[in-house]
């Protein structure tokens, strides 16, 4: 980043020379590591009824490639770069994990997605890990040994997350977990799950209050129903606890703290999706650029009708719009700022740039973006998902109006 009058960084868009090869090293990954394994799998990555059991689970194989793939880009160095040194991770800046979660997100291999940790990996909040949860939990889950899950959505508690019913009480030395979770993404094959639980009432902690998150293993909860979002087949699932006891070190963080210490990595989170929405984003309008150009009707290119190449360029513009956002939110989480309206901005705008473009995209490939064998659909169904997770559009507008002043 270039350096201000007072020292402290400014504003660039240009690509540093590390962030540079660190995104070149990406595309040989991929290469080398990931294309030869999505191609021995073929049509199980991408015709669902293949790459999914009878009850809706990810087939062992794919899960196996997906956490071969993450194996190795840990030893690589990318999965979990943004993570701290100390525990595994290479420290890198928010602007670089904004870059390369785009740029992995623009590529068309499959199972790319794995090259760097999502929902499945580590996030800040695990990096508070102490004593034995260092390496029983944070340093596997940083070099891909382990998957986790992010356990706070309930059946009934969706955005309202602080009026949650699951319930930990202690009982002498051990905590007694009761409860039940929902559209946990990556559960079915969770390594461990982080599960968020009411241990105050809101009446003595106050509503944000009174939130501990604990560390669950398998064979201490079960899995219900698998949840098969359109567009997330296999990969999110109900989870029950019933009376699972566990000790003060499977607390993780501190006792009643835990929903303000989630909150505090918001951003990042959101930085992520943007960045991921970006990327398939600009992935679509090249394809559809491609198409424009190509595919002729009443003896020209379709590009040359105003009607297609306005949808590509409200696509292009908006992206560009988008892309700033994000590497605004980047450069302030890097100089410590939360960017809570910042990133609600960007996810807000960025998923629904990226609907936007998907369902144009597949409006002018006509009846080839409807095709099973091609990949409009698919991509559309990821941009309808991304409006929900990591807080839905509804509660952006809310949070971007309460912090310009607006009273909600």
């Amino acid at each position: 980043m270039a350096q201000s009058v007072d020292g402290n960084p400014s504003v660039s868009f240009g690509v540093d020379q590390e962030t540079e090869l660190i995104l070149q090293s990406i595309d040989e990954f991929i290469e080398q590591e990931v294309k030869p394994i999505a191609d021995e799998l073929g049509e199980t990555l991408t015709n669902p009824r293949l790459g999914h059991e009878p009850n809706g689970r990810l087939t062992d194989e794919v899960v196996e490639a997906q956490q071969e793939i993450r194996r190795k880009s840990a030893e690589a160095g990318f999965y979990a770069m943004n993570m701290p040194e100390e525990a595994g991770g290479q420290d890198v800046s928010a602007i670089t994990w904004y870059r390369a979660n785009k740029h992995v997100a623009k590529s068309d291999v499959p199972l790319a997605t794995n090259v760097l940790a999502g929902p499945e990996g580590p996030k800040p909040l695990l990096a508070q890990a102490e004593g034995e949860q260092v390496e029983k939990y944070l340093e596997p889950a940083v070099r891909g040994e382990k998957s986790t899950a992010f356990g706070q959505t309930e059946p009934g508690v969706g955005s309202d997350s602080p009026n949650m019913e699951t319930r930990a009480e202690k009982d002498g030395d051990e905590w007694v977990l009761n409860g039940q979770k929902q559209w946990i993404t990556n559960a079915p094959y969770a390594d461990f799950i982080q599960v968020f639980a009411r241990t105050t009432s809101q009446e003595e902690a106050g509503r944000h209050g009174g939130i501990t998150c604990f560390i669950v293993e398998p064979d201490e909860y079960e899995i219900g129903s698998l949840n098969n979002a359109v567009g997330a087949e296999g990969v999110q699932a109900e989870v029950h606890f019933d009376d699972v006891r566990l000790g003060e070190d499977r607390v993780l963080g501190s006792v009643d703290t835990a929903f303000y210490e989630a909150m505090s990595f918001l951003g990042l989170g959101r930085v992520e999706i943007g960045a991921t929405a970006v990327g398939h984003a600009e992935w679509l309008l090249d394809k559809a650029t491609e198409y424009a150009n190509s595919r002729e009707a009443f003896g020209q290119a379709i590009g040359k009708n105003q009607a297609v190449s306005h949808k590509i360029a409200r696509g292009r513009a908006n992206v560009f719009a988008a892309d700033t956002v994000g590497l605004k939110c980047a450069w302030l989480l890097d100089q410590g700022e939360q960017a809570i309206a910042e990133s609600s901005i960007l996810k807000w705008f960025a998923t629904n740039t990226v609907w936007d473009i998907a369902d144009d995209v597949v409006q002018i490939h006509g009846a080839n973006g409807l095709a099973e064998e091609n990949p409009y659909m698919d991509h559309l169904h990821r941009a309808r998902i991304q409006r929900i997770v990591e807080g839905t559009d509804e509660i952006q507008l809310n949070t971007i109006a309460k912090q310009y002043g607006v009273e909600t």
